[in-house]
């Protein structure tokens, strides 16, 4: 290794950001698709055609083991955006944005504006209700932006009385997908992706500013719709994959960590889900040819050697899991989200990390490589080194957290609703998930992924296993410490914001 490789490595090692000039700042391109679990070629999926976000894996670093602060779109965003913890941010549901409740903290683009770089968004980065907030602003923070950008497609002006869905005229939050006779072209996707060659083109043309460019693709998000040809062609119906022995399964696994069941799912037949998870690859697919478009625009402009450029997800997803579908639980298929970055000069092509590491790391790491200053209040780690050094160690974890209604099985405190959400936290370590429902008062779960990787033999409550939970938990509890703000409670909301937060909905 060169003395000037060493500096490199030494200097990108700092927590804080480096001295960067602004002439040497690197460009952002920050990509991430809603829903989207790590059915994705490059993370070893045997059915998944995603040739273009395999292509991107290979220009630089797959994160193996990322993960979401929160599952669910709003607190996931919002904590990626801000670089806090969802016990930070106070954010656990959608329809609500961090302005609400820490109202000066400054969002990740909002840093990088404030640094002198050109921010831009197009789509969903911020919580939006999908479809309905197609073509809307959503529920944005106008000042994390200089500009936005909000096509439409016929996914959403034209093709909803088409789309089946398990409860009929739902989408949103419901099983629903529609192979559409319509072309790429005229879907909201695409549209993003040409508005995304339209600001690069404009961006490379003066060049005399950085950029910090955000697309927020909305597929693979219900309905999944996608056009039949050639993505739902792609995968053959009768080829799709049921999960099996699904009782046996959810034997050792406590109540709420099925908390997240819808009973519209109890209509699933194989067919149906075979049918569901065609078209649920089928946008994943369709997504990926995005990607794709913006990409290869970026190099066509000659803007590739001075861009980062990042993708993940807000989350992960259940395809019929341990009986469950879409998201909001603590399993592995749920909390895991893939995480692709290529940072020219730092990342060596082709590199896979396997520490783990969460999605509040973004906001340090991509500060402290395009030298902008956060603020002081991160509680994400810098992932920098280990960008540089695959040999480079984190801080070992990754913390997912859930809300969850009901009861303690301990006598309820006086003054205390009997009825009440709590949370459930999960620590991702490299071999162990180990969660806590109600602080272990609903149950705990335990996994091996050396021996377990699909999360079916929940170990916590054997008592060979007693010290390995009892050392777990202590680990928890401290991680949790460390997604609380300096004052050691929630932060104070508008009256009333919480409200729905603490009895059933």
């Amino acid at each position: 290794m060169t003395c000037r490789r060493m500096l490199r490595l030494l200097l990108l090692g700092c927590l804080f950001p480096l001295t960067v000039s602004a002439a040497d700042r690197p460009n952002v391109l920050f990509l991430i698709s809603d829903d989207l679990n790590n059915f994705l070629g490059c993370y070893g999926d045997p059915l998944a055609k995603t040739p273009n976000l395999d292509k991107l894996a290979a220009r630089g670093v797959r994160f193996d083991r990322a993960y979401c602060a929160f599952p669910l779109c709003g607190p996931s965003r919002n904590s990626m955006l801000t670089g806090l913890y969802p016990n930070s941010t106070g954010i656990v549901a959608n329809a609500q944005i961090f302005r609400q409740t820490i109202p000066r903290q400054v969002s990740m683009p909002q840093a990088f504006r404030q640094s002198g770089y050109f921010a831009a968004r197009i789509g969903k980065l911020y919580h939006y209700n999908v479809p309905n907030s197609i073509g809307t602003n959503g529920h944005d923070d106008p000042a994390s932006w200089e500009l936005e950008l909000n096509p439409a497609g016929v996914d959403r002006l034209e093709e909803h009385p088409a789309i089946f869905s398990l409860t009929p005229g739902q989408f949103g939050g419901t099983l629903s997908w529609y192979a559409s006779p319509k072309s790429d072209e005229h879907h909201t996707d695409a549209m993003m992706a040409a508005d995304a060659e339209w600001v690069l083109e404009r961006c490379a043309k003066p060049n005399s500013r950085p950029f910090f460019l955000a697309v927020g693709f909305f597929r693979p998000h219900t309905p999944y719709v996608a056009p039949k040809i050639p993505y739902f062609d792609w995968y053959p119906v009768d080829q799709m994959p049921v999960i099996g022995n699904i009782a046996q399964d959810q034997a050792d696994i406590p109540p709420p960590g099925l908390g997240s069941y819808k009973r519209e799912q109890d209509k699933l037949t194989d067919e149906l889900r075979r049918e569901c998870r065609q078209a649920y690859y089928a946008s994943i697919s369709f997504m990926d040819a995005q990607v794709g478009r913006v990409v290869d625009a970026l190099d066509r402009l000659g803007l590739s050697d001075k861009t980062i450029i990042v993708f993940t997800s807000d989350h992960g997803y259940h395809m019929g899991e341990h009986g469950l579908w879409q998201k909001m639980s603590l399993f592995e298929e749920s909390a895991r989200v893939p995480l692709l970055v290529v940072a020219p000069g730092t990342t060596n092509p082709g590199t896979s990390l396997s520490e783990p590491v969460s999605q509040v790391d973004l906001f340090p790491t991509l500060a402290a490589l395009c030298g902008v200053r956060p603020p002081e209040n991160l509680q994400g780690q810098n992932l920098a080194a280990m960008l540089a050094n695959p040999e480079a160690k984190g801080r070992g974890w990754a913390l997912t957290q859930v809300t969850r209604t009901g009861g303690r099985r301990r006598a309820v405190t006086a003054g205390e609703p009997a009825n009440r959400r709590y949370f459930g936290y999960s620590l991702r370590t490299p071999r162990w998930r180990y969660t806590e429902w109600d602080e272990g008062e609903q149950g705990r779960e335990l996994y091996d992924h050396d021996a377990d990787p699909a999360e079916l033999t929940n170990l916590a409550e054997q008592s060979d296993m007693q010290d390995t939970v009892r050392d777990l938990s202590n680990q928890l509890a401290e991680a949790v410490k460390t997604t609380l703000p300096p004052s050691g409670t929630l932060p104070e909301v508008q009256p009333g914001l919480w409200a729905p937060l603490l009895v059933d909905p």
